[in-house]
């Protein structure tokens, strides 16, 4: 951080006063009335060390010309410069927050976790990293739901994906409606950087479009879905593992293909992070940064502090004859 002048070159007012007084003709004085004293040969002494101008006003006017200058040139207090990504992806993340993303499958740490709980954990640090990203975060279960409009307030998005709970948009689940959804946000977008992030557990049982003919409407408009679909294998007859459960799998990879992104399995929390993992190089932030200074002016201190000289000099300008000295006494 560091003291600057927006407009230095106000300071070549410095000099104007002197040049004034040195071009400029002085003030005509012969028609001055003189005040005749009798007795001016007793007081004159007295006189000559009292009259005249007090000597402090004419460092004060200096002053006070010199702050208005310093004014004019614009003093600006300059901050450390801040990058600032000028282009980044329109990025949607879609969250499945159904009735079966309750189930506890997964752990967190040493405890076992319900399944959003888990995205929670990882889709957090995944949205911090997209800086330069416009983020936005549509919640669906029966119905789906623009909780966050495309923003770089990541911090925003975070939040409100943490307060998502479970069921607040019903316990079915409808992915044609999320991507429908999806499509009518980032339409209006710059083609190229238009991407979803579908995230879910389950199959289509709710909704009024198929899943598959928002795929082919996603890929007309030229968004990119990435499909995630989470929860560990189920266990079946004789302890054989099935995978998903519910989870259409088929659907999701179609859907991915369809649009030009990628299908993911996340049967456990180490593998969500390896996704968002691969996702931020699929996805790369765009755009060369910029960075900017934060400026604070600060023309209001020297102004104020020359109109409070200027008043001083006014007010002592205005002082009663008894306090001030004769401007001239003539001798009779």
């Amino acid at each position: 951080m560091n003291l600057d002048l927006a407009w230095p070159w106000a300071l070549g007012a410095l000099p104007l006063p002197l040049v004034a007084a040195r071009l400029l003709p002085r003030a005509p004085s012969g028609g001055e009335r003189a005040v005749r004293l009798p007795f001016l040969g007793a007081i004159g002494p007295a006189l000559a060390q009292g009259s005249g101008a007090p000597r402090w006003r004419l460092p004060l006017a200096i002053l006070a010309w010199a702050l208005l200058v310093l004014a004019a040139a614009r003093p600006q207090w300059v901050g450390e410069p801040i990058d600032l990504p000028t282009e980044g992806r329109d990025l949607l993340l879609a969250v499945d927050i159904s009735g079966s993303m309750a189930t506890e499958d997964m752990r967190l740490g040493n405890r076992v976790s319900d399944r959003l709980n888990a995205v929670k954990a990882v889709a957090g640090d995944f949205i911090e990293r997209r800086r330069g990203d416009r983020l936005g975060l549509i919640l669906f279960g029966r119905n789906a739901y623009l909780q966050t409009p495309l923003t770089f307030d990541r911090a925003t998005v975070r939040t409100l994906l943490n307060e998502a709970a479970i069921g607040l948009a019903g316990k079915e689940t409808a992915l044609g409606d999320a991507i429908g959804l999806a499509v009518k946000k980032l339409r209006d977008r710059p083609e190229g950087d238009r991407v979803l992030i579908l995230l879910t557990d389950g199959a289509n049982t709710a909704g009024e479009v198929q899943p598959l003919k928002a795929a082919q409407l996603a890929a007309s408009e030229g968004v990119r879905v990435h499909t995630i679909g989470v929860g560990a294998d189920a266990v079946g007859l004789f302890g054989l593992a099935r995978s998903g459960g519910d989870l259409d799998e088929a659907t999701l990879q179609a859907i991915a293909q369809h649009t030009g992104g990628r299908y993911f399995r996340a049967r456990d929390l180490g593998s969500l992070r390896g996704i968002y993992a691969l996702l931020d190089e699929l996805e790369p932030v765009t755009g060369d940064a910029q960075s900017f200074r934060p400026v604070a002016e600060l023309y209001a201190w020297p102004l104020g502090a020359a109109f409070l000289i200027a008043a001083a000099l006014l007010f002592a300008a205005t002082l009663p004859e008894g306090f001030r000295a004769p401007k001239s006494i003539r001798r009779a």
